[in-house]
C-alpha cells in the first residue's frame, strides 16, 4: 500500500482488546495496530521477532527475568524464542511489526489468539482510508 497513513488514526478506530489489525505491509512483514487492555497470555514466537512501538498509553512487557515498561513513542523488540506477555493495566494503542508468518500468541491457542485473517478485516475510517484488503 503506498498512500500516506497515521497508525494512530486506525488504532483509534478499533473497538475490541487484543484483535490487531494489519493496517499495510512492508516485504514480508506486516505493519499492524491494536487497542490493548489487561493481558493476553504468555507466548513465543519461535521464528520470528515482534516489534512493540506505543502510539497512546504504556505497556509492561513481562519476561521470564524481568518487566519492560513501555511509554508513548516507546519501541520494544522481543526476540525470537523469548516468552513473554504483554499486560496493559489501563488501555493503550500499539503498532506492531512482524513478519507475516507469525502467528498471534504463537503456538499457544487463546481466546484471545487472532489468525491472519481476522486481523486482515477492514477497518472502517471517517475518510474511508483503510484499503488492507488488497495486502
Amino acid at each position: 500500500m503506498n498512500k500516506k497513513m497515521n497508525p494512530l488514526e486506525y488504532a483509534n478506530e478499533l473497538t475490541e482488546h487484543w484483535s490487531p489489525r494489519i493496517i499495510s505491509n512492508v516485504d514480508d512483514y506486516y505493519i499492524k495496530v491494536a487497542r490493548l487492555k489487561g493481558e493476553i497470555t504468555w507466548h513465543q514466537h519461535k521464528n520470528e521477532d515482534e516489534l512493540f512501538l506505543i502510539l497512546k498509553g504504556a505497556l509492561t512487557i513481562e519476561l521470564e527475568n524481568e518487566s519492560v515498561i513501555l511509554n508513548e513513542g516507546d519501541m520494544y523488540v522481543v526476540q525470537k524464542g523469548v516468552l513473554h506477555n504483554p499486560v496493559a493495566k489501563e488501555e493503550c494503542l500499539v503498532l506492531l511489526f512482524e513478519k507475516n508468518s507469525t502467528e498471534h500468541t504463537g503456538e499457544i491457542k487463546h481466546e484471545k489468539s487472532r489468525s491472519h485473517h481476522e486481523q486482515l478485516r477492514v477497518l472502517d475510517l471517517k475518510n474511508n482510508l483503510n484499503s488492507s484488503q488488497k495486502l
